[in-house]
């Protein structure tokens, strides 16, 4: 199960059809917030998060998640790239972190990588 948050209706849905695509199943989110209170995180392989949202951010997610002891791989898309922000990020082991508007196969390749969670992270 891939989680996909994204306040963007657009690119939310057009992630979960991709990942759909790739034989996942999928819950899509609008927020953090609907996220958190949605199922328990040890549901997700992978979380797809956009970085800069109303209320928590996907950075914020990421962090509550893991104080929580709920490790989930992250894959980070943003349209507003801030090198601080992406660093911070991979520091704290996210699986990519993609610029919008990004190629399929980088999320692919993100989405490969956070659930095999091995190698360098990717980022566009």
């Amino acid at each position: 199960m891939i989680a996909i948050v994204d306040d963007d209706e657009a690119v939310r849905v057009a992630t979960r059809h991709l990942v759909q695509a790739l034989g996942f199943e999928t819950q899509a989110f609008a927020s953090a917030e609907d996220l958190l209170k949605a199922s328990p995180a040890n549901e997700w392989s992978c979380v797809i998060s956009d970085v800069n949202m109303p209320g928590l951010s996907g950075i914020e997610l990421q962090r509550r998640l893991a104080a929580e002891g709920r490790s989930v791989p992250f894959v980070f898309i943003t349209a507003f790239p801030d090198q601080a922000v992406q660093d911070r990020a991979l520091k704290a082991g996210a699986a990519g972190f993609l610029t919008k508007p990004f190629a399929s196969c980088d999320l692919i390749e993100c989405l490969e990588r956070a659930l095999r969670g091995n190698d360098a992270p990717n980022q566009h």
